[in-house]
């Protein structure tokens, strides 16, 4: 007889609960380097749909908005961004993106993966990659999807951990933006009391020691731990609250905007305050940012209004709360937009070279990396791939960026991938 069928009756299972599973693979894959690391998470601001880099962070003379000097002398930014213009000091731009992938799903898969599709394998995500290293901290999910994809699967599945294992997939949220947000994943299910779990508790505990009497085998040496940590994520108040917006002030939910894009980072920032290791803040559902129509109204009237109010209200939160120091921020979406105007009034797609922004623990702050042609066609000044963005994530977070991993077919990839299946070198600009 196995242990399942020994202790069918009084198992977790009763309870729909496998974070015992969940916590023991996060732990074997724990970084023995990730306590001396600066950076304990990370926040993945997703600007879905690829933003105009020239009317936004790399103004150009063909984009319709004026440059607009920020607080950093020689730094300029659009018009369109007067928040950031005043914090610039508080982030670093990088303006010489270049990666592959002209559709979203070809794009969004490279800058989240780091590879091109391959009909033949899945590939592990940033975040899945983050969480297998370095392991959870606290009983809170270490690696969190806020809000769940609202047109269908593919997308999601790109942030998803592949081969690794569903252990380091994201904890898919509902919007917290809307009436009645609950994560009822964290809730005992209704009809079960908490006296009733620690009856059940006790029962598992009674029957476990009478099959390690009949069976002892070294997985039970852990077991305690494990059950421990996973009755801990299901009934401590601490997790809860992390999911609790209700505990914020309106004042501070109004910076962030009440929206799916401000709440989601609101709700990021609790995320890692609490113990979360990655959390990609997706409030721009949809290709928000596809502008192939209509550019510059939806970047002037929708886009660039929610960015510049969200992104300043996250940097200045996490500072505030001394979290920034041990908090990487990224705000990217999966590529640029033409310098182009089409005939509908819009940008088309461009990953040839488009722009993002950091802001956080160890790097340097008030600096610009890279430069584009006078138009923003082509990279004219230092060419950075997804693998040297990763390469540097890693470092900062005591993560081996050289390390490859082996797939189910054999072949090893590169946890930090560059152009030309080339290994990613972080970015020495970027790193303080």
């Amino acid at each position: 007889m196995n242990r399942r069928s020994f202790i069918s009756a009084g198992s977790l299972g009763l309870l729909n609960m496998n974070l015992p599973a969940y916590l023991r693979a996060a732990q074997s894959g724990a970084s023995p380097s990730a306590g001396a690391a600066r950076v304990k998470s990370v926040i993945l601001f997703w600007l879905e749909g690829g933003p105009s880099h020239i009317d936004t962070w790399d103004p150009k003379p063909n984009s319709n908005f004026k440059p607009m000097s920020t607080n950093v002398a020689g730094i300029q930014v659009s018009e369109l961004l007067p928040k950031m213009a005043r914090k610039m000091d508080k982030f670093c731009l990088v303006r010489s993106m270049h990666t592959r992938g002209n559709d979203h799903p070809q794009a969004t898969h490279y800058v989240i993966t780091g590879h091109e599709i391959n009909p033949a394998m899945q590939f592990p995500s940033l975040g899945s990659i983050v969480t297998k290293e370095l392991g959870p901290r606290n009983a809170v999910p270490a690696h969190v999807l806020v809000p769940k994809w609202d047109r269908g699967r593919q997308y999601e599945d790109y942030f998803r951990a592949a081969f690794l294992g569903g252990d380091y997939d994201p904890m898919c949220i509902p919007d917290p933006a809307k009436a009645g947000f609950e994560v009822t994943d964290l809730s005992l299910p209704k009809g079960v009391s908490e006296m009733a779990v620690e009856s059940r508790s006790a029962f598992l505990k009674a029957v476990d020691r009478r099959y390690r009497q009949l069976n002892q085998t070294a997985e039970h040496a852990d077991m305690d731990a494990f059950t421990a940590q996973a009755w801990k994520m299901m009934l401590a108040p601490e997790v809860r609250n992390a999911f609790d917006l209700g505990k914020e002030p309106e004042k501070l939910k109004e910076k962030y905007g009440k929206d799916s894009i401000g709440q989601s980072c609101l709700l990021a920032r609790r995320l890692v305050e609490a113990g979360s290791r990655f959390v990609t803040a997706a409030g721009y559902h949809g290709t928000s940012w596809d502008t192939h129509s209509d550019n510059d109204k939806s970047h002037r009237d929708r886009l660039c209004p929610t960015l510049d109010r969200t992104l300043p209200a996250l940097v200045d939160d996490l500072e505030e709360r001394g979290l920034l120091d041990s908090t990487l921020v990224i705000a990217m979406g999966e590529f640029g937009r033409t310098p182009a105007i089409n005939p509908n009034l819009g940008r088309d797609h461009w990953p040839n070279c488009w722009s993002l922004a950091v802001a956080g623990a160890g790097i340097k702050t008030g600096t610009v990396i890279g430069a584009t042609d006078e138009k923003g066609y082509n990279v004219a000044d230092r060419v950075v791939t997804m693998g040297d963005l990763f390469a540097t994530v890693y470092q900062l977070m005591g993560i081996d960026w050289k390390k490859e991993y082996m797939t189910p077919i054999g072949r090893p990839i590169k946890i930090a991938n560059s152009l030309e299946d080339q290994t990613g070198t972080p970015i020495a600009e970027m790193l303080a």
